[in-house]
Order: structure tokens, then C-alpha cells, then sequence
């Protein structure tokens, strides 16, 4: 075995190229597997009955506002059967609300319940607060960088 830039074990007969690319995978892998743990967590602070999938339709519905569930599955990467059952059941904590949207009476928009929207707002801050923490000792300019990567590299993995 050989070293990567991180000193992490690379196979053996692998190209330098290459190393890049596995030491890559390894990383992201680490970070979806806490990110999906700290989701679980996140959901649960918004309420105890959440399922972590659903935290995200939450946070997408605080910062674009209403939205049609179509638009919020393929956002999402979902399916309407799915995404009809997350919304039932947000519906149902009193997180989300569903209109009929007045431009075509055969859609419903989905927003945030005043409840929905001082819960999910709590724990965005929470963990705000925690980040600023964990990062105390970046630079703004490299936490900025690192948005500004993961941004790029979400849009291309949209592709």
C-alpha cells in the first residue's frame, strides 16, 4: 500500500491521477456518512416523529418559500409517490400547509406552517452556531472557499 496527499492508504499499482480520485471518494464518503447522521439529528430537534429525508424539504421550503411539490421532488431527487408521502406526513406534525396554487387549480403549493417555520428556523440557527464554532479556527475566506466548492461540485453531480 502507498500513501495519498493525506497520508491514507492508496492500493498498490494505482497512478497518481488515480490516487486523487480514490483519496476523493474516501473523503466524501466520510462526510455523506456524518451528514446523514447529523440530518437524523437535525430532524429530530425539528420534531421527535421526523424522518431525516424530510429535513431537507423543510430547509428548501424556508429559503425558497412555496413552492409545488413537483418542483420540490425534483430538487430532492425523488419521486411524486415519495415525495407525496413525506408531505402527508409533515402535513400532519403541522409543519407544512398545502394550497391549491391559482395558476393551475390542478397543483398544490406547499409551504411552512408558522410552527414548521419557528422549528426548522431553531435548529438552522443551532447548528449556524455550531459551524462557527467547529470552524473558529478557518479563515471566513476558506469557509467561504469550501462553499463555494461544495456548491460546484453539488451543480456538476446534478449533471
Amino acid at each position: 500500500m502507498h500513501e495519498d496527499a493525506n497520508g491514507e492508504p492508496t492500493p498498490r499499482g494505482v497512478d497518481q491521477d488515480d490516487r486523487e480520485f480514490l483519496s476523493l471518494e474516501r473523503e466524501l464518503t466520510v462526510l455523506f456518512r456524518r451528514a446523514r447522521a447529523n440530518q437524523g439529528e437535525m430532524a429530530r430537534e425539528v420534531h421527535p416523529d421526523l424522518e431525516s429525508a424530510a429535513y431537507g424539504l423543510l430547509v428548501r421550503l424556508e429559503e425558497c418559500g412555496r413552492q409545488r411539490a413537483t418542483e420540490l421532488a425534483a430538487y430532492i431527487g425523488v419521486g411524486k409517490a415519495t415525495m407525496s408521502r413525506q408531505l402527508r406526513a409533515l402535513e400532519q406534525l403541522g409543519l407544512i400547509a398545502r394550497e391549491p396554487d391559482p395558476a393551475d387549480g390542478r397543483a398544490w403549493l406547499v409551504d411552512l406552517t408558522e410552527e414548521g417555520r419557528s422549528r426548522v428556523g431553531r435548529v438552522r440557527e443551532a447548528r449556524r452556531e455550531r459551524y462557527v464554532t467547529h470552524f473558529s479556527d478557518w479563515d471566513r475566506r476558506e469557509v467561504a472557499e469550501l462553499a463555494r466548492l461544495l456548491h460546484q461540485l453539488n451543480r456538476g453531480m446534478e449533471k
